[in-house]
């Protein structure tokens, strides 16, 4: 005789191709699936899950987009700094950050990919000063998404901003 899981447990089933799949209830109400190889991985996956999710401390992002948490970041942020803070943060968010990370998930932006926009923003002219300003922007919006649960982790540490003096040395190599 199988034994039944409680209500709101999740469930694992295996799909066609092999693969186990786990289904549970997340924070927002919505379906959440995650997958492995072994039911015993996917039953341990959705204790950690269902665990996480009951101590308040679920994670979900809910499919945004690097340029839309940006703009809402930046609304919430405009009546707590000052305008000649808040200026600065609106145009690199414009100029620099939604045309090269903008459509990427925010849940999937990796160090990776901050590293080679502050690389590809010096290769295109900008002084390291412009690209610090970069990083400071992006660190603060991470910073406050992690604050406020929207992210489980913060990927701004890992990379390393350009240091000004270093950069300009390689700007006057001949």
């Amino acid at each position: 005789m199988t034994k039944r899981r409680i209500k709101g447990e999740g469930s694992v089933y295996r799909r066609k191709d092999g693969r186990c799949m786990g289904e549970y209830v997340g924070a927002n109400g919505r379906k959440r699936y995650v997958s492995g190889k072994t039911r015993p991985e996917i039953r341990q996956k959705l204790c950690k899950l269902l665990e996480d999710r009951d101590a308040g401390i679920a994670f979900d992002s809910g499919g945004l987009t690097v340029e839309r948490y940006m703009y809402r970041w930046l609304e919430s942020i405009h009546d707590k700094v000052r305008p000649g803070t808040f200026k600065p943060y609106e145009a690199i968010t414009r100029l620099h950050i939604k045309p090269t990370l903008g459509s990427t998930k925010l849940e999937k932006l990796t160090a990776l990919q901050l590293e080679e926009l502050y690389c590809q923003k010096l290769n295109e002219g900008l002084s390291a000063r412009r690209v610090r300003y970069i990083y400071v922007t992006i660190r603060k919006a991470l910073k406050d998404a992690v604050r406020l649960q929207v992210l489980s982790r913060n990927v701004w540490g890992a990379p390393i901003p350009p240091d000004q003096r270093r950069s300009q040395l390689l700007l006057k190599k001949p």
